[in-house]
């Protein structure tokens, strides 16, 4: 039977903590695989211990029950996920999410071009590609670090594989398919590889397709969604379907101790809706090439790699969010099509087919790292960044106050980085690890003249914004700072504890200092948090300075059979981004806000951990398990800060026996009371849910089942945002029910899953 925490009381949260210290399958130094899944800390740096190493079964099992490579995740401590779309969540580490996370997909720095970040980084990379994940939680190295104030992700994609000595070539390859019932959610994805000693040619392609999902319960009144014929049942969460295509293409030439790699990726993503934006996307296309040098010498090794990104993506309402607009279209709840096109002001009326919305965007960079080894003890770091960021967003005119010309939310928009860094690490003896590090960042942001869609004055005060945008210096350059000291000490083959301090700094992202308009209808498209609010921009924006103290205590058997791992953590953030008021507030209801430096202070803990059970006739048993606590306040109001997790634990029962890998998996939440005001964030119950797998593989062949949310509960997504899904969402605060505020995105209810890997 499932264990409902609802609210999570104190009986059942001491029982949680006391079981959750012996649990997360963190396996020890040695990396651990499954096919092309790997996750683990790099072999070549001792620290930081919070880096994760989560298990290859536990990412095998998941490549059938999700296809957001976020997900794969879920286990590492210290991380949460901000609700998005189905394939594009929002990684958290430790309450700070998004931009404020650096994350790295094959070496490259990818930016979520979006108003509202719909193609975050990890998006365009399908889970059964990924090669390496790893996680940086907490105190980060500055040689990985650099541009935020949280942890780092840094994902790679399947590594090239070459013919043995003597062998000649080879042809290698793994065919797979999946399918979920809620959502009636099905997939593929192929990869091949032919190589030769000093060759090698792959191909990865993968897609993947879902209609809208289904909570485990009604949650909402009406079922009408804007567009006349078109309805939703009260339990159908609007707005979650998706159906993306990614392809990678690979070119690797390997001679001694150089490899050279080339890569070229393409995405289609035809359209990927969001039940918590006012927008969904209906294309995003994705141009990618990756070049890369690997040299290994005996002085230590030089990595180089020069990247190139264009991104096209479009927005508008999907098929569950009111179209039609205007006097013509029809007044109450549904919207009729009309034509043609008219535009405020006519005498007719007023027509107004859907907001479109356009972003293009061009990213180019360039890294030099080398690690020299100067003793048996000591390796220094040491190397450097570019990155050229473009983006330009504009929305089309469409009718109505829409027009007649073209509104530019961002016009030119400009993001340049420089970086350099230098890290030391050394050894002093079998019980004493340091890393030493300091990292310059320079970023320069610049944007051209905003225009509104009219020159007229109607249709909000666009003509008078944009005019004072255009007034205001727009080009900024920030010279920022990162340090980074970690200390690990060892006095016990049983024991260790890592202590360190890091100061990181982040500049504001282009959305954050130009988007300029406070009229209600533009500025909820700018939106990335997902709170139904709408947000405007401030040029004058200072970067965020966040330092951090952290510890990991970690105990564990000498052969890594048990273990466990505390890390407690406080973060004060100077220039802390967060919104503020503007003119009208209104509670329980949406609002416009404004971006705003403050301060902010965050503290937690995470733990994690895993322990074998027994040993039977019928297998082996053990449990391993996650925990993490985090408080964020806004030091200067005293307002919770936005989207914190709540006390959250993930249990696992294992269980292994010949070809057979099984689990049972208790999450439970506890009850969201700390939330902020100033967003008007509404609180969610607690939950828990009950969670089953099963894998059976033989040689070349894996078949996966599953069953997530095993008895249907219903619950709310502490991180999923405020539902607007369905309805008028271009109003900010409709009157006639399609959407109001107060509704929380809801989770899904119980779903099945089964998938097949063939290897050839």
């Amino acid at each position: 039977m499932s264990v409902r925490l609802h609210p999570l009381t104190p009986a059942p949260l001491c029982l949680l903590i006391a079981i959750a210290f012996p649990v997360q399958a963190q396996q020890s130094a040695a990396p651990t695989s499954y096919g092309n899944v790997l996750i683990t800390a790099p072999a070549e740096r001792p620290l930081p211990a919070n880096s994760a190493n989560l298990s290859a079964a536990d990412l095998a099992a998941r490549l059938a029950a999700s296809s957001d490579t976020a997900s794969l995740l879920r286990d590492a401590p210290g991380v949460s996920l901000y609700g998005a779309g189905g394939v594009s969540s929002l990684p958290a580490i430790h309450g700070l999410a998004d931009d404020r996370v650096r994350i790295k997909v094959d070496g490259m720095d990818l930016i979520a071009s979006c108003p509202n970040h719909m193609n975050p980084a990890l998006s365009y990379v399908d889970p059964t590609n990924i090669g390496t994940l790893k996680v940086y939680a907490g105190i980060t190295p500055v040689s990985v670090g650099g541009d935020s104030i949280a942890g780092t992700i840094v994902a790679g994609t399947v590594a090239p594989v070459f013919a043995a000595d003597g062998q000649g070539s080879l042809v290698k390859g793994e065919a797979g398919a999946f399918y979920r019932s809620n959502g009636r959610a099905q997939g593929a994805n192929l990869s091949a590889t032919y190589a030769t000693e000093s060759l090698s040619l792959s191909y990865a392609g993968a897609m993947a397709k879902a209609d809208n999902y289904e909570a485990a319960q009604d949650f909402k009144s009406g079922t009408v969604t804007g567009r006349a014929g078109h309805e939703l049942s009260r339990d159908e969460v609007g707005s979650t379907a998706y159906d993306t295509r990614n392809h990678t293409l690979g070119l690797a030439l390997k001679s001694g101790n150089h490899l050279i790699e080339a890569k070229v990726g393409f995405q289609d993503m035809p359209y990927q809706l969001y039940p918590n934006q006012r927008m969904d996307l209906l294309d995003n296309t994705q141009h990618r090439l990756n070049l890369r040098y690997l040299g290994h010498f005996n002085w230590g090794t030089v990595e180089a790699r020069a990247y190139h990104e264009i991104v096209d993506h479009f927005m508008d309402f999907g098929a569950d969010k009111r179209f039609w607009y205007g006097s013509l279209s029809g007044a109450g709840a549904a919207g009729s099509p009309c034509a043609p096109i008219r535009f405020m002001g006519d005498s007719i009326g007023t027509c107004a087919g859907g907001m479109p919305m356009s972003t293009e965007s061009k990213t180019s960079g360039a890294t030099l790292k080398a690690s020299i080894v100067l003793s048996q003890q000591d390796m220094l770091h040491v190397g450097g960044e570019l990155q050229r960021y473009r983006l330009n967003d504009w929305w089309p005119a469409s009718g109505g106050g829409m027009g007649p010309g073209t509104f530019w939310n961002v016009n030119n928009g400009q993001r340049d980085r420089t970086a350099l860094f230098g890290e030391w690490e050394k050894r002093f003896d079998v019980r004493w690890a340091t890393s030493l590090g300091a990292r310059f960042e320079r970023v320069a942001t610049d944007a051209g003249a905003a225009r509104g869609y009219t020159t007229m004055g109607t249709a909000g005060n666009q003509v008078a914004e944009a005019n004072a945008f255009n007034a205001k210096n727009r080009d900024k350059s920030d010279n920022n700072w990162d340090l980074a000291a970690l200390a690990r000490y060892t006095p016990s083959t049983t024991q260790s504890i890592e202590f360190g301090f890091a100061r990181k700094v982040r500049s504001p992202n282009l959305h954050e200092r130009y988007t300029w308009s406070s009229w209600p209808m533009a500025a909820t498209m700018n939106n990335f948090v997902g709170d139904g609010n709408g947000y405007v921009g401030n040029p004058d924006l200072k970067p965020e300075i966040a330092h951090t103290l952290a510890a990991t205590f970690d105990w564990h058997a000498t052969d890594r059979n048990w273990e466990i791992k505390a890390t407690p953590y406080y973060t004060r953030v100077s220039d802390y981004i967060d919104a503020v008021r503007t003119t009208t507030f209104g509670v329980n209801q949406f609002n416009v806000l404004a971006y705003a430096n403050q301060s902010a202070r965050l503290y937690g803990l995470d733990l994690s951990g895993h322990m074998p059970l027994l040993k039977t006739g019928l297998g082996s048993f053990g449990l391993k398990g996650v925990l993490t606590y985090t408080n964020g306040t806004n030091r200067d109001t005293g307002d919770d800060l936005y989207n914190i997790m709540p006390l959250n634990t993930r249990l696992t029962l294992t269980h292994t026996q010949g070809g057979w890998d099984n689990g049972l998996e208790l999450v439970a939440v506890a009850h969201k009371n700390k939330v902020s005001d100033v967003r008007n964030e509404m609180t969610t119950p607690g939950y828990s849910l009950v969670n089953l797998r099963a894998s059976y593989s033989w040689t070349k062949v894996r078949v996966d089942f599953g069953v997530e949310n095993l008895f249907d509960r219903f619950y709310s997504l502490p991180l999923g945002g405020a539902y607007t899904g369905q309805g008028r969402t271009m109003s900010m605060n409709p009157t006639d029910g399609t959407m109001a505020w107060g509704v929380v995105v809801p989770g899904m209810g119980r779903s099945i899953y089964t998938g097949i890997n063939v290897k050839f």
